[in-house]
């Protein structure tokens, strides 16, 4: 079986956040899919199938499937246009999180993702602990997120993943500011699903697009995921939906033999 390895959101390799690639003539055990992405400890493994004129993908983290991720989407769609469907201007795959597009914008690919609006909640102690003690605004949707003041103090955060593990609920854990060189900057954790800190969220800024969005008043925005690895996301937001524009790097094609 072959599998490619794609850095999402970025030109170059090394940089953006690598997702694994299958694509499928049909359906694996879903404990071998684990198992796959597990071996892979990558942040998500993605698995496609053709079906009819569309193609149905499944994501999964090293500890459990998701319900959607977009640097992996990204990716799938560039091993798609470049090695499987190469004339194709648009994609449609059909997910957990129901139907995505991605549309080939020059030489970026753009998802078409549903907007996540999250809601203001109060701030409590334990987010204070995970900030070492500086003030946020709080957000949640499906995740937490930390709406910080200033840019650097996203890129000076030093995870505490054990405090970041003990919040309530299934959660992960966004922390935001507004930039001066774009216009906003992120960082995302998901240790409970085996990723400490996810290099560039996709999904996340399904989030952070339209919240960002009605605070700067502007329907586009570029924004940057202060990660290590680093990765720049273009973004537009579309009402009940937003788009993420991001370049792909190819590392490298090898078979599995499993």
């Amino acid at each position: 079986m072959k599998q490619f390895v794609v850095d999402a959101f970025t030109k170059n390799v090394f940089h953006g956040n690598p997702a694994a690639v299958c694509v499928l003539e049909g359906w694996l055990p879903e404990a071998r899919m684990q198992q796959i992405a597990t071996e892979n400890s990558l942040s998500e493994t993605a698995f496609v199938v053709k079906e009819g004129d569309r193609y149905h993908i499944r994501w999964f983290t090293p500890g459990t499937e998701v319900d959607l991720c977009g640097h992996a989407t990204l990716a799938s769609a560039f091993v798609l246009t470049r090695f499987f469907d190469t004339q194709a201007e648009e994609l449609t795959f059909t997910s957990l999180s129901g139907q995505l597009k991605v549309r080939k914008r020059g030489e970026m690919l753009e998802l078409d993702f549903p907007a996540r609006m999250p809601k203001l909640i109060s701030f409590t102690e334990e987010m204070e602990r995970i900030l070492h003690g500086q003030r946020a605004q709080a957000y949640v949707d499906s995740d937490l997120i930390l709406v910080l003041e200033e840019e650097r103090m996203v890129r000076d955060f030093v995870p505490d993943y054990t405090l970041i593990s003990a919040l309530e609920g299934d959660l992960g854990l966004f922390i935001t500011a507004p930039s001066k060189t774009y216009d906003f900057v992120s960082r995302t954790f998901f240790p409970k699903i085996k990723i400490n800190e996810d290099p560039v969220c996709g999904s996340a800024h399904c989030n952070l697009i339209p919240y960002w969005s009605r605070r700067l008043n502007k329907p586009t925005l570029v924004a940057f995921q202060a990660s290590p690895r680093g990765g720049i996301l273009y973004c537009e937001d579309r009402g009940d939906r937003v788009r993420i524009s991001g370049y792909a790097a190819l590392y490298s094609e090898a078979e599995l033999h499993v």
